[in-house]
Order: C-alpha cells, then structure tokens, then sequence
C-alpha cells in the first residue's frame, strides 16, 4: 500500500476505509473560522499566504478529515484577467465581460503572476499538514467562470466557447500546473454552474474542453447537477478523479469507473439533523449500499452548508471511520 488513504483512492489501492474529505469543510459553520473571519476580510484570508493555511488546517485539526484543501476563491481567475473584484460580503465585479471589451481582459502570462498568492498558501499548508495528509488545490470550471464573467449581460453561446478555448483553458491549464508544482497533490475542477449550458453545445464543444483540462495529470471534475444523464460521458474523458452530487448513484458509479477515483456523495443537507438518531440512520442507511471502497473519497454530495451542526460532521466522520475498520 500506499503512503496515505488518499494516494491509495487515487491509484485504486484496495483498503477497507476510504479517505474522507469535504467541500468548503473549512467555513462558516465553525467556530473558528468566524473567529478568523472577526479578524480579517475574506480577501485577506485568501490571498495572505499564512492566514490562508491557517484556515485550511482548521478541519484537520478540528475532525482529522484526511485531505486539506486551498482556502480560496474560484473567482480570482478571472479577477487575473483584470476584471477588478471584491466581496462585499458576496463577490461582486466591477463589470462584466462583454463582446465589447473582451480584447482588454484576454490571458496572459501576468494572470498566472497575480495568481501566485494560491501557490504561496499551497506551500504554506503543505508545511503544516501532518503526515499522511494530503493537500488538494482548486480552480473553477470554464462554464461556470463564464457565468460569473459576464454576469446579467447578454452574449452568445459561441463567443463564451470561442473565449472558454483561447483565455479560460489556458489560465485553468497554466494555474492547474502552478498548483500541482506548489505541492498539490490533485486539483478540483468545481464546474457547478452548468444550468445554461444547451444540449448540443455540452456533446460537440464542451466535452472536448473538458478533454483538454483531463489531459493534466490528477485533475479532479466536480459538477453539481451534471446536465443530459451525461455521467458516462464524464467517465470517458478520464479524469483522475470525478465528484458526484447526492443525486448519483454512488456504487453504480464505483463499478464503472476503472480509472482515477470517485468523490462523493452523502446528502449535505441530512447534515442539518437536530436529530442523532435520525442522522445515524441516514449515514447508516447510506453506507450499507457501499460494497467496495476502492477508488473512494468519501465525502459529500456538494460542500457543507453554513448551518450545519459541528457536532454532525464529527459523527459522520466517525461513522465513516467505525463502519469500515
């Protein structure tokens, strides 16, 4: 075996307990976190390096998940472009990407300089983690980062491909093997804004993109909602690892997925049981249907809600931990 739960899901390495990790399992829910949050600005807690680290150990310590993640923003890609951004207390752009001024805002090689500071808290939190933990990064998916870029202004469907394919892929691909140098040890590609995506355009262009981006070593797709049944499409691109949402069918996907791992899938929201005994039924429930472990990371369907109950995630996490060993 491997030296860590995670390598072990990643290369397929029988084990009778998967690693466990969470989405946004560093946030609003904790304590500590408010505390940091009493302290510093969300784009302080982000882009300074060591206050970054810092609150992405707080889950390690506070429930040993096995996996710490960058504390970050998906949105400061395209803040790279130079499309100013702030959070107040959501993000905000101070305007949106049109088919106007485009040209102004195209990919370039300072756009990965001013996304040094996600490296640098890579760094810093590789340091801290203990042994037999691991570190995963993130960026946002080329859809969803569109989305957010143009905002409520109307464009078509070809200029977001045609600037997905010549701006967004190159930066995903340039801050993907930034992250990987600084120590990740896979990258999340977090791809939840898929709403408005037709049909016809996710068979003939998106899949291709999405090629482009699985073509990197341990990049990890994440998709709330996945659109057109298109799970099997998804596995075929091979990623190194996949996230499923609660709506999936997890050991369905297990037996079919023979290449990376699988993230995934507990309902986040049976997180928000005032009920113990209600909450230890559902995850117990919930484990019973899962046969083989190999190529697992056990987590949730999406990330963990600010409402959720601490205690809840220390009871699944223990859950999880008691079931398999």
């Amino acid at each position: 075996m491997t030296e860590t739960l995670f390598d072990n899901a990643r290369n397929r390495v029988g084990q009778s307990c998967p690693p466990i990790w969470m989405m946004r399992q560093a946030g609003r829910y904790q304590a500590s976190y408010r505390a940091f949050k009493e302290k510093f600005s969300f784009e302080q807690m982000c882009k300074l390096p060591q206050i970054a680290s810092d609150v992405a150990m707080l889950p390690i310590k506070e429930y040993d998940f096995d996996v710490a993640i960058l504390f970050s923003d998906i949105l400061f890609h395209i803040e790279s472009l130079g499309i100013p951004l702030k959070f107040d207390p959501s993000p905000k752009f101070a305007f949106d990407l049109t088919e106007e001024n485009y040209k102004n805002h195209l990919f370039k090689q300072k756009s990965i300089n001013h996304l040094e500071f996600q490296a640098r808290a890579i760094k810093k939190t590789k340091e801290k983690l203990p042994f037999k933990k691991n570190l995963v990064g993130f960026v946002g998916g080329p859809w969803t980062l569109m989305n957010y870029a143009c905002g409520q202004t109307k464009v078509t469907n070809q200029f977001k491909i045609k600037f997905i394919k010549d701006n967004i892929v190159p930066l995903l691909q340039n801050s993907i093997r930034q992250q990987t140098k600084a120590g990740a040890d896979s990258v999340m590609i977090f791809d939840s804004g898929l709403h408005n995506l037709p049909k016809g355009l996710f068979d003939k262009e998106y899949c291709k993109i999405l090629a482009d981006l699985a073509s990197l070593e341990n990049t990890v797709y994440y998709s709330k909602n996945l659109p057109y049944n298109s799970m099997n499409k998804l596995i075929e691109i091979q990623f190194s690892g996949i996230g499923i949402d609660s709506t999936v069918d997890l050991p369905k996907i297990l037996q079919k997925v023979q290449k990376g791992f699988v993230q995934g899938n507990f309902d986040e929201t049976l997180l928000l049981q005032n009920s113990e005994t209600i909450l230890r039924y559902e995850i117990n429930k919930w484990l019973d249907t899962i046969e083989d472990t190999t190529g697992w990371v056990c987590g949730l369907g999406h990330g963990i809600l600010k409402d959720t109950p601490p205690t809840n995630v220390r009871i699944f996490v223990d859950m999880v931990r008691n079931y398999f060993r």
